[in-house]
């Protein structure tokens, strides 16, 4: 009788294992694509409305702005519940919101999309994108911390959840390179609006009780929440994590707008180079998960953490060569330089994130993990939006135009110098096993 109910019981286990597996799979799969639209955007704002480097990047840019409220978000998440659940009915409300936007923008006339009703929308898109990442984030935060949940704990779930948006920007990626030459910019939103309209269809047909989430308390109010995110905010080993993993973003003045402008319009390198160039990225993207699953779990978060700081630096060097034609004197010509070192760069800015999230995930106390985690992820954000202003002041500092490039080098010099800075300041970052032992 024991064994029979044992192996009814792993049954279940199985069985809500997979249905989280399939929730967080289109999920992050679906936020993984969101690559596709946004390649558009840029290539609509650039030659559509005929922006210059720096206004695109402020776009692109203030449009993370719903990010920012995270927070917010999570907190709401974690406090209010919704037919007596709190994850699913927030995944499903944000997959709405982003199926809204998109439609809207790709049902317009082209001679009705402005700047600002361009803005407009993607702020909209992104504010759902939030609410959806703040409640998957939180599941599987809950996931990790679950006794019940070994796989998850490790990092195992973690590691699913990084490869599934990996494969959604894999895909993302190589269709948009293909579809750009045969489809409009309308035709374009309207299918990532489908592909959301999808997501909340399969979302609304998950029970949240189905997936056996960790117990927690409900109906708590929204200020014991924000009281237990402000305790949570008050340790130390957290606050420092989140002090140096945001610091380690805001101090780079990023030039993505620029290099954009300098690919496209100076080198004129092709719109399917460029897709092939992110789908590249995302490749190693998926590997790295892989990677991290098999090989990486076991290895300190801080000694992650500095060799991809490093490896940052090294290719933001490697990008001076490539601005003042070095390696084309070498023979090497510069779609190919585009499609693996520029791929491999901007996926390494999203690199640090994996070995990040399973630290805080560690350190997180029951009971608000969708508020930290969206605490964590709004920093980011914000840490990006001031990154990419800087970037903008750097640019007009070294007098770089749509036009004029001459100052490039030395704004990546500067760029890759600021990069370095985070290296010096890593012991903020806890030793996780240190503190595992202290808590023992």
């Amino acid at each position: 009788m024991s064994a029979k109910n044992d192996g009814k019981g792993k049954q279940a286990e199985k069985g809500k294992a997979k249905r989280i597996r399939s929730l967080l799979g289109v999920g992050y799969w679906v936020q993984g694509f969101r690559v596709f639209p946004w390649m558009v955007v840029n290539f609509f704002l650039k030659d559509g409305v005929k922006v210059d480097p720096s206004t695109l990047q402020i776009l692109q840019n203030s449009a993370n702005l719903p990010m920012v409220g995270k927070p917010l978000y999570g907190v709401v998440s974690d406090a209010v519940y919704i037919s007596g659940q709190h994850r699913v009915p927030y995944i499903a409300i944000g997959a709405s919101l982003q199926a809204l936007s998109w439609v809207t923008i790709a049902l317009l006339s082209r001679s009705n999309i402005s700047i600002f009703t361009m803005s407009l929308f993607l702020l909209l898109s992104n504010f759902g994108a939030a609410i959806a990442e703040v409640a998957n984030e939180a599941i599987v935060a809950e996931m990790t911390k679950s006794k019940t949940s070994q796989s998850a704990s490790s990092g195992e779930l973690q590691s699913f959840v990084w490869m599934s948006s990996a494969v959604g920007g894999i895909l993302g990626n190589l269709l948009v390179g293909i579809a750009m030459d045969r489809f409009s910019s309308q035709s374009m939103f309207l299918f990532y609006g489908l592909l959301l309209v999808l997501q909340f269809l399969v979302t609304i047909t998950v029970p949240e009780r189905s997936l056996n989430l960790p117990k927690s308390p409900s109906h708590v109010g929204i200020r014991k929440q924000l009281s237990e995110l402000s305790a949570a905010l008050r340790k130390p080993e957290i606050a420092n994590s989140i002090a140096w993993f945001a610091a380690s973003y805001a101090v780079i003045p990023v030039l993505t707008g620029t290099m954009f402008f300098y690919q496209t319009q100076y080198l004129k390198i092709d719109t399917s180079v460029l897709g092939i160039s992110k789908v590249f990225g995302q490749v190693v993207n998926l590997l790295w998960g892989v990677i991290y699953d098999r090989c990486l779990k076991s290895v300190r978060p801080r000694t992650l953490l500095q060799a991809i700081q490093a490896t940052m630096v090294a290719l933001m060097i490697s990008d001076v060569l490539f601005v003042r034609g070095t390696y084309r004197l070498l023979g090497v010509p510069d779609s190919v330089y585009v499609v693996v070192f520029s791929g491999v760069l901007e996926i390494l800015f999203i690199f640090k994130m994996l070995p990040f999230n399973v630290l805080i995930a560690q350190l997180c106390p029951p009971g608000c993990e969708g508020s930290l985690m969206a605490f964590v992820m709004s920093a980011l954000a914000l840490a990006t939006i001031v990154s990419g202003y800087l970037g903008v002041a750097l640019a007009s500092c070294m007098g770089i135009t749509e036009n004029d490039f001459s100052g490039f080098p030395l704004g990546l010099q500067i760029q890759a110098v600021c990069t370095l800075l985070p290296i010096f300041f890593s012991s903020w970052i806890p030793d996780i096993w240190e503190h595992k032992t202290k808590t023992e």
